[in-house]
């Protein structure tokens, strides 16, 4: 059996999922389990969760690039082998802050070979019409997926403790191997230009302002995911006995909401139009993340329901963006725009992550009131980069 069109899809989706369950399990057990057991502090402990993105980072442009020249479904095979890999390697030898750090590195690089060149995988071999929507129920499925992992790895290392979370999700990226080995083959059109050959997609600014943009949304998305479960333990900290929510109900709620926040962000570029859309979305999130540092010591009901709104406008970007660059890019460096995209998304996402965590250390640490409105406002700043990019590229 080989899979074409929407069964093609709804597998892609699902092997993303699988491909994901690993992909929040550092930050979804680092408050309680391994920032008290290594005695880490906030910067220490981005610096860890950020390694995963660092080590996308580095190898995305490569991975990506080439699927411009090869069968993208043979890099998508190996980078979610690898992702499996690594993972169960940090349930069975981690054993602090360096050793974790550099283990989580290779399960980004693994990543790197799974995201965009599942992406470009699927694009390869849809017709061009079904493209937007397609593109937007992958990267929706995204975050489907990560609500997953916050709930499989809270739950099993809470259980059977965080070394059984790694080796529970590790198995996840199996799933997406089995999608490779039924996809159709594709051969990608000869090329005799240079491998990373970024120039033509510097020069073309229509999808750069997406690439941006979708950097400051990873920067936002990154600081916001990996501090979350620390956020919601503050909180319950402060209110022991009125807390409606525990953390593991909260982080999946806020992961699982982002799969129809971009399906809807990227229907309301399609009838608005794309930068508008995107402009209102971006700058609505800002102004949330705002409310949420001068509410840190509201009630927990007040601050519940803004982190869900929060859960709902930080991803609500993530589609338009990401099927806008698709669309921009010149059909001959569709893959190094990619690339570049995940370069650019994954690099802001690790400085993020840890750029959250020095904020929340200079401004009093992960128990305090001060720390917590310090990495609100810093992350509804940031997010104001996106529209100043789409600006940008309709100049």
């Amino acid at each position: 059996m080989r899979l074409t069109n929407r069964p093609l899809v709804a597998a892609m989706c699902l092997g993303q999922v699988g491909n994901l369950l690993p992909h929040v399990a550092v930050p979804a057990v680092m408050p309680q389990h391994l920032m008290p057991l290594w005695d880490l502090s906030g910067a220490q402990a981005g610096m860890m969760a950020s390694a995963f993105a660092f080590g996308y980072m580095l190898a995305v442009p490569v991975l990506t690039t080439l699927t411009d020249r090869v069968d993208a479904r043979a890099i998508l095979l190996v980078g979610s082998t690898v992702t499996a890999l690594a993972t169960l390697a940090f349930g069975w030898l981690a054993d602090g802050l360096l050793s974790a750090t550099a283990i989580w590195g290779f399960a980004g690089i693994g990543f790197a070979g799974a995201y965009m060149p599942g992406l470009k995988a699927l694009t390869d071999r849809l017709p061009p019409g079904d493209i937007s929507r397609s593109v937007t129920l992958y990267t929706s499925s995204f975050s489907f997926g990560v609500g997953i992992s916050f709930l499989v790895s809270q739950v099993v290392a809470d259980q059977f403790g965080w070394r059984t979370a790694f080796l529970v999700t590790g198995l996840g990226p199996l799933i997406m191997v089995v999608t490779c080995l039924l996809m159709e083959p594709v051969t990608p059109k000869p090329s005799a230009r240079k491998l990373l050959d970024f120039g033509p997609v510097l020069k073309n600014r229509p999808a750069m302002g997406y690439v941006l943009g979708y950097g400051a949304h990873c920067f936002e998305l990154y600081g916001i995911r990996t501090w979350v479960v620390a956020f919601w333990a503050f909180v319950a900290m402060r209110y022991p006995d009125a807390l409606p929510f525990g953390p593991v109900t909260v982080s999946v709620a806020f992961a699982i909401l982002a799969m129809p926040a971009s399906i809807m962000g990227n229907e309301a570029a399609l009838r608005f139009g794309r930068h508008p859309a995107l402009n209102v979305l971006m700058t609505a999130s800002a102004v949330v993340a705002v409310a949420i540092g001068f509410s840190v010591t509201a009630s927990p009901v007040w601050l519940l329901a803004l982190l869900l709104l929060y859960g709902l406008t930080v991803p609500a970007d993530s589609g338009a963006l990401t099927s806008g660059m698709a669309m921009a890019a010149q059909p001959d460096y569709r893959g190094a725009t990619m690339a570049m995209h995940s370069t650019v998304g994954f690099g802001l996402s690790a400085l993020g992550a840890w750029g959250a965590g020095v904020t929340l250390d200079l401004a009093g640490g992960p128990e305090s009131a001060s720390g917590w409105h310090a990495l609100f406002i810093f992350l509804g700043v940031s997010i104001l980069f996106g529209p100043l990019a789409l600006w940008w590229s309709r100049r």
